[in-house]
Formats: structure tokens, C-alpha cells, sequence
């Protein structure tokens, strides 16, 4: 094998030119920043993304109240279960009030 002939410098070149590609490739696949030819990054965007945004966000609001009612009732349901009067009349009329 001659080291110094001109396949083996086509070769060098071939595989570093791959090995750029590939490593190039896998950042892209994975999400992360990419150079661009001025040393700059490129980094991934998603069309979607402010859309997305907005419908997590109005999910995260309905959640939140749903949580608030929820433990309402929860504190209602405790203070009904540890009151000591034993009248069922006022028990099934809180109990009808949650409903």
C-alpha cells in the first residue's frame, strides 16, 4: 500500500467528508443545535410548536380549575365525614349539595 499516493489521499478525504456527514446527520436526528457553513448554528424548529403551546396551555387552565373543584369537595367530604352529630338528615342534605 503506498501511503503517499494520490488514492490514499482521496480516500482521507472521502472518509473524513463521510464521517462529518454521518456526525452532521445523527445532531439533526436528535434535535441538536447544527453548524452552518459560517460557523453559525442552525437550530430545530417545529412548525407547530406555538400551536401546541397554546393547546397545552388551555389544557393546563382546565385542569387547574378541575383540581380547585375537586378539592372542594374533597374538604366538604372531610369535614361531612368528621363532624360528630350523627344527624342523617343534615348528612344527606350535604351529600345532595355536592351533587
Amino acid at each position: 500500500m503506498n501511503f503517499g499516493g494520490t488514492g490514499f489521499v482521496l480516500a482521507i478525504i472521502a472518509l473524513s467528508i463521510g464521517g462529518w456527514m454521518f456526525t452532521t446527520w445523527i445532531r439533526a436526528k436528535h434535535g441538536y443545535p447544527v453548524e452552518n457553513e459560517w460557523g453559525g448554528t442552525v437550530h430545530r424548529t417545529d412548525p407547530d410548536a406555538d400551536r401546541k403551546i397554546k393547546l397545552l396551555t388551555d389544557d393546563n387552565a382546565k385542569l387547574a380549575s378541575q383540581i380547585g373543584r375537586l378539592e372542594e369537595r374533597i374538604s366538604v367530604l372531610e369535614r361531612i365525614a368528621t363532624e360528630n352529630h350523627g344527624q342523617a338528615a343534615q348528612l344527606a342534605d350535604q351529600i345532595d349539595r355536592l351533587r
